[in-house]
């Protein structure tokens, strides 16, 4: 960055005459030194942005608003009903839903009619456990590749997911605050984001994957380079909980994610592992709750999901190795249960070592959790977590056909749609986004989607979005339109 040397006449006389010294240079300078701090990471990532040329300069003009539109001629599942219904009008006007009506809804002045062409109008897809910034790279990217480049391929996966049809996802781990308020602002395209920041972790747990040349780790020591690019944290004291859950309070977290024992994509750990010690995940639940909301838990083994429900958490997600006593738990206590249909490789890429033999176990456990959850009625979310390819993440339809295993159509319908919605609106006051999603009826926020043909009957239309897919509606905008005459 700019600097005077040592020895510069101006310094020594008070006499600023040289560029360095100049505020708007010392400005420039502080603000790119603060890039490189991990509480700069937000303003540098909009430092980034702009000169990328996603930032909209200041005298540009607005977008033009999107004038009402009407939708015409549909089958309607509006994300609780069991079958579909016809004869009805919907009125969109601004980002929301303003009369759905088997009559008339009133056509405002300049408003756009569709006709739907007797397809399927639905809610848009919600995905709750997605990692927005880590889904499309690969491990040695994110660990060595430009930050700018993270975002741009970020961002160009987000268009993809929300191209997909998913409308909206719950990220569960990485730095997606940037990216979230670029979608919201309207400079680059995806999905509502309901951001947790960084995972917080324990030394050893999933999520550290921090090079052994970083260690030992020392309480109040310098940051590793994944806590600097705010992927994890790392908290080994309930005192360090509490300060590390605030932190992602702080920069507009709508939950919390805590890592409460191995994962698969952490070779160096196994899934029957524990990281948190009671005190240390009550400190982090009581955190949560001073800002109302609350802790989404990373866990597998019965051990680790008893512990959080005894300190209040709300939400498990995985799960994968539950067992039935457990599950009565859960479903007594009412804690949702976060989980994923992982049955092979093919939807985790190929695996290896420690990660290969976690991965084994819970695609074994994918088949006894989902019974369970059904017997015992656990609140049950769906989520994809597809990681580290963009290959992978064109499986997102995929991951959700693959519950015609345990369930019904309409059922796997709305557990992407209504009951995903109400995982959402735990974050209560957090949430960025208020207004009912998920469901089509008066007054919800219009993210719609129009299929090609039923997806009651054929959930497996989900699976190619590029054909299936007639229109995709978030927030009243379009981002694929119906075709003309079509």
């Amino acid at each position: 960055m700019y600097s005077c040397m040592p020895g510069d006449d101006h310094q020594t006389s008070g006499v600023s005459s040289c560029a360095c010294c100049r505020p708007l240079i010392q400005s420039a300078t502080r603000r790119i030194n603060a890039c490189l701090l991990r509480r700069g990471f937000m303003a540098g990532m909009g430092a980034s942005l702009a000169t990328l040329g996603f930032v909209r300069r200041a005298e540009a003009e607005p977008e033009p608003a999107t004038p009402p539109i009407i939708l015409t001629n549909f089958r309607l599942f509006d994300g609780r009903s069991a079958s579909l219904r016809v004869g009805l009008r919907l009125l969109v006007k601004g980002d929301r839903i303003k009369a759905i009506d088997s009559g008339e809804v009133g056509a405002p002045e300049g408003a756009r009619v569709i006709d739907c062409g007797g397809r399927t109008l639905m809610p848009g897809l919600i995905d709750a456990h997605w990692h927005t910034i880590f889904a499309g790279l690969s491990v040695s990217s994110l660990l060595s590749a430009d930050i700018g480049y993270i975002f741009l391929v970020a961002s160009a996966e987000a268009e993809r997911t929300l191209m997909r049809g998913f409308t909206t996802v719950r990220d569960l781990g990485g730095p997606s605050f940037a990216l979230k308020q670029a979608i919201d602002d309207g400079l680059a395209r995806g999905p509502r984001i309901y951001p947790c920041g960084a995972m917080i972790t324990t030394t050893g747990g999933h999520g550290d994957l921090r090079p052994l040349s970083e260690l030992p780790r020392r309480p109040g020591g310098p940051l590793s380079f994944l806590e600097q690019k705010g992927a994890a944290n790392i908290a080994d004291s309930a005192d360090e909980v509490r300060l590390r859950v605030r932190e992602q309070l702080l920069q507009g977290a709508s939950q919390i994610k805590l890592v409460g024992g191995g994962g698969v994509s952490s070779p160096r750990t196994t899934l029957e592992m524990l990281t948190f010690s009671e005190l240390e995940m009550r400190a982090g639940v009581e955190a949560a709750a001073d800002r109302n909301t609350y802790i989404a838990l990373h866990a597998y083994p019965p051990v680790a999901i008893r512990r959080a429900l005894a300190v209040g958490v709300q939400c498990i997600e995985h799960g994968h190795l539950m067992d039935e006593e457990t599950a009565k738990l859960m479903a007594d206590k009412g804690v949702w249960l976060s989980t994923q249909p992982f049955l092979s490789e093919e939807d985790t890429g190929r695996l290896t070592g420690q990660s290969r033999l976690n991965a084994l176990q819970m695609f074994a456990g994918t088949n006894t959790l989902y019974p369970l959850a059904k017997e015992h009625k656990i609140k049950t979310a769906f989520g994809s977590d597809l990681l580290f390819s963009s290959d992978l993440t064109t499986r997102q339809g995929v991951m959700l056909t693959h519950l015609r295993r345990w369930y019904e159509n309409v059922d796997i319908l709305r557990m992407a749609t209504s009951v995903n919605g109400e995982l959402l609106a735990l974050s209560g006051p957090r949430n960025p986004y208020p207004g009912k999603l998920g469901v089509v009826e008066k007054n919800a926020l219009a993210d719609l989607l129009v299929v090609n043909g039923d997806p009651i009957a054929d959930i497996a239309l989900l699976e190619k979005p590029d054909s299936n897919l007639a229109m995709i509606m978030k927030g009243g905008r379009i981002y694929k339109d119906i075709p003309k005459g079509g």
